[in-house]
């Protein structure tokens, strides 16, 4: 995945609108819609770190997806945030239920 999809997958896991993006970075709406369509481009490094600050996450998160191990900070994919939250929200009868079925998958 690149910029434009993991910005996307940042926006809907935060549930924030584009619009909200832009006012806190200090950018046109306009502008960061564009960089979600289909043909877009990479921003510049500082209208990417701009968004970045917005939400919270690095400029190397939002170009490769991929967590900084060395440092804690640093969020996890929005994939796996939200399978987090959806096990925090389970019983904990349910999970570990899911945990054993990972866990069947891990050692297979």
């Amino acid at each position: 995945m690149g910029f434009k999809e993991n910005f996307r997958d940042e926006l809907s896991y935060q549930g924030l609108l584009v619009k909200e993006v832009a006012a806190k970075a200090g950018l046109n709406p306009y502008t960061l819609s564009n960089y979600l369509r289909e043909n877009s481009s990479v921003p510049s490094a500082d209208i990417a770190v701009k968004i970045a600050g917005a939400l919270g996450v690095t400029v190397e998160y939002l170009v490769t997806g991929k967590k900084d191990l060395s440092n804690n900070d640093e969020p996890y994919p929005a994939e796996i945030r939200t399978l987090a939250d959806k096990l925090f929200r389970m019983s904990p009868d349910d999970r570990k239920h899911v945990t054993a079925l990972i866990d069947s998958y891990q050692n297979a």
